[in-house]
């Protein structure tokens, strides 16, 4: 038990000294500190590295249209804005909407951009886990853990992806899959494209279809000669110019009717930063912006329509009767 007195000692201020050096460190950390605190954290939003013209890398540095979306849904919640390029290679276990999943799952990012808005890819994973893709943390895939997955949201489309009938010969400019005259066309085997042009009207244009593989690049077997015409997604083609500069091919104004949404992605949980994004998209939808953000960033822009999320595709669809 204490005496007394000594209960009284704790009553009387201590003076505590300190030498002005060590007095101007211990302030200089705690208005470092302080600052830190008060700093917004980077909003961060895996985007592919080579998805031109949505997104890519040009010496390091990200461009497209997803960048310019992104900025604005970080200006929108007041944080800085930091990008996490990520390269697919899909694996037999694997597909984009896993590998999306797993890094939305393991806090890589906080939203995914470029996102085809198709039901079967959204909502609760069909599989529990998946590991993440080539980016710039990841460990070697060998030791890349498995991820438990979460369930995926789209945020409002802000972009499409549709197919278009590209030429060479500028006598062709204004054809159509119903106008293609004698055009040789080139259709590659086991893709949507190709699977389009084969059905067309019951197989009205398969004696003009010139076979290629899945590893011929179509606009470059248009470049040689060796086909008139081609069938490819509207944002191949944009790619196709922008590593192309002054090209002779031309896209007719023909568009299979054949509509996928394109969005952002995140999980369920993370409602702040999807309601900042669904803001932004339908104001720049409003007001014009989004149009005029894609053709600054190369890229054709249809506007999204109904239904914001596509059901299966399947062949009925590919039709264009």
């Amino acid at each position: 038990m204490l005496a007394a007195g000594a209960v009284k000692s704790f009553e009387h201020p201590v003076k505590l000294t300190m030498s002005p050096k060590i007095t101007g460190l211990w302030l200089s950390a705690l208005l470092v500190s302080s600052q830190a605190l008060a700093a917004p954290y980077a909003f961060t939003v895996c985007m592919a590295e080579e998805n031109p013209p949505l997104s890519y890398q040009t010496k390091q540095q990200p461009q497209g249209l997803d960048l310019r979306v992104a900025q604005a849904i970080a200006d929108e919640l007041k944080r800085p804005l930091k990008i996490i390029a990520f390269e697919s290679k899909f694996e037999n276990d694997s597909s984009l909407s896993h590998e999306i999943n797993a890094l939305l799952s393991s806090d890589a990012c906080e939203m995914a951009s470029g996102f085809p808005l198709i039901a079967s890819d959204l909502g609760a994973p069909s599989r529990p886990t998946a590991r993440v893709p080539d980016y710039p943390d990841a460990k070697r895939r060998p030791l890349r853990p498995w991820i438990p997955l979460g369930t995926l949201v789209a945020s409002t489309a802000y972009h499409v992806s549709a197919m278009g009938l590209v030429v060479r010969d500028p006598a062709r400019k204004d054809a159509t899959l119903a106008k293609i005259g004698d055009a040789r066309i080139g259709a590659a085997s086991g893709t949507m494209a190709g699977t389009t042009l084969s059905l067309y009207r019951n197989g009205i244009l398969r004696s003009q279809l010139v076979s290629l593989s899945k590893h011929e690049d179509a606009l470059e077997q248009l470049v040689t000669g060796r086909i008139d015409a081609t069938l490819v997604s509207l944002d191949r083609f944009d790619a196709w110019q922008l590593s192309h500069p002054g090209s002779a091919l031309l896209r007719t104004s023909y568009v299979h009717p054949l509509r996928i949404n394109i969005g952002f992605v995140a999980l369920a949980e993370n409602t702040e930063v999807m309601a900042a994004a669904n803001t932004v998209i339908g104001r720049a939808l409003a007001n014009g912006e989004m149009q005029q953000w894609a053709t600054a960033s190369g890229s054709t822009w249809l506007v999204p329509r109904p239904p914001q999320i596509s059901g299966p595709i399947g062949l009925d669809l590919l039709r264009d009767d």
